[in-house]
Parts: structure tokens; C-alpha cells; sequence
């Protein structure tokens, strides 16, 4: 059985109607967010994954429109030129095609880039219910992170380097946020770089990962199935 197809999700993006694949059959919705380097395998598999454990209705949108890189160089290039709130319209479009598919509520959860949409979908997009980003926090230019108003569980690495972007001053920072703005959160470290759950990463570290996908199922399972 084919548990997944191709769809398209329309979009008030200025690129258009957002390009997905749908994870099936589940009723409870979940977004995955790609990390910089695209819709690519990868993240497919991870979205397969999470569905699965969790028991969610899956969509993975495609924010790139078909492009992918294999090199840190052209995935930089992608995500530097990303539109960022045409990317929260496309996160929002689909949050709203899932509940139009009868999901009552939505999480998203984002890896590296993904993450930090994560965190900016929890801020500026009403339709999700729970947010669980992973190493990336979103600029002040594109949110408020204090103006959250849903739950939400960060998941991060306390060798990552990357500054002002996922580093422990950048997730410094965040919680300073998160608390200022008494906003219902949790925050997980773990004794991992960036990019802890990739494994075809040269930083996948097993045990983070493992426990960090375990914490984030219970996460939804209690702020979506309750």
C-alpha cells in the first residue's frame, strides 16, 4: 500500500500553491519542517518515522519548490534566498489543509531552518496547536517568540556551533524569550552537535536523537490527542 502521495497545498505565498507529500492515513495533523537542505530523502524518511510513531496525518511541505543540495554551500545559498514569511504562509496553508482533512489539531516540528519556522509558525500561525523545533531559532525581523501562545518543547545540542543561529548563546537567548513571555515550554539539551537527528549527518548521535523523538511523541500525543 502507498501510505504517501504528492499534493499541492494552496498558498497566499507569492510563489504559489506549495508543493507537499502527505504521510498517511493518520487523524491527527503533524507538519515536518525540512532542514536547509530541502525536501529531500531524508526528511521524507524522518516524516515517515514520526508518523508512524506517533500516529499522525503528515505533511512535509516543500518550501524550496523542488530545489535540494547536496553541499553546505548550495544549501546555503537556498536558505539565505528563502522567502521566510512566504515559507510561514506555506506552513499555515498547510496546518489549514490538514484540519480541512479532519484533523482537529496540528503540530509542526522542524529540523535546522525547520526548527526555527517551527518556533515562528508557534508565533504567528493560528491554525497550529503545538510546536517541537530543533536546533534553530527564527531572526527577531520575522517574530516575536514571547507572543507564543501554545506549547511548545525545544530540542537542542550542547556542542552546536552554529552562533546567533542554534548555538547555546542562541539558546540562551530563546529561553530568555520563552520565560519573559511566560510562554508553556520546555527545553531539552543534549550532549550533541547540530544536526543530531540526520543520520546521514556526521553529527547523528543515536541516543539524542532517539530520546529527543521520544519526548517530542509524548509531547503531541498530549497537547494534539487530548
Amino acid at each position: 500500500m502507498n501510505r504517501s502521495e504528492k499534493v499541492s497545498v494552496a498558498s497566499s505565498n507569492k510563489a504559489g500553491p506549495c508543493p507537499a507529500v502527505l504521510i498517511k492515513p493518520h487523524t491527527v495533523g503533524l507538519i515536518v519542517l525540512q532542514e536547509w537542505w530541502g525536501l529531500n530523502q531524508q526528511i521524507q524518511d524522518e516524516a515517515r518515522l514520526l508518523s508512524d510513531r506517533g500516529g499522525f496525518l503528515t505533511i512535509v511541505p516543500d518550501l524550496y519548490r523542488g530545489k535540494t543540495a547536496t553541499d553546505n554551500e548550495g544549501a546555503g545559498h537556498l536558505m539565505t534566498n528563502l522567502d521566510w514569511p512566504g515559507a510561514v504562509e506555506d506552513i499555515r496553508a498547510c496546518a489549514k489543509d490538514l484540519k480541512n482533512r479532519g484533523c482537529v489539531k496540528v503540530g509542526v516540528m522542524g529540523f535546522c531552518m525547520g526548527g526555527a519556522l517551527s518556533l515562528a509558525a508557534a508565533a504567528l500561525v493560528p491554525e497550529v496547536d503545538a510546536a517541537a523545533p530543533f536546533y534553530g531559532v527564527p531572526s527577531d525581523d520575522l517574530c516575536d517568540v514571547s507572543k507564543i501562545k501554545i506549547p511548545v518543547q525545544c530540542h537542542f545540542g550542547e556542542q552546536d556551533d552554529i552562533a546567533g543561529f542554534s548555538d547555546v548563546g542562541a539558546q540562551s537567548k530563546l529561553k530568555e524569550k520563552l520565560k519573559g513571555g511566560k510562554v508553556n515550554f520546555e527545553f531539552h539539551s543534549y550532549p550533541a552537535k547540530h544536526a543530531f537527528t540526520n543520520h546521514t549527518s556526521p553529527n547523528y548521535n543515536k541516543e539524542a536523537c532517539e530520546a529527543s523523538f521520544q519526548r517530542a511523541m509524548e509531547f503531541f500525543r498530549k497537547h494534539l490527542c487530548s
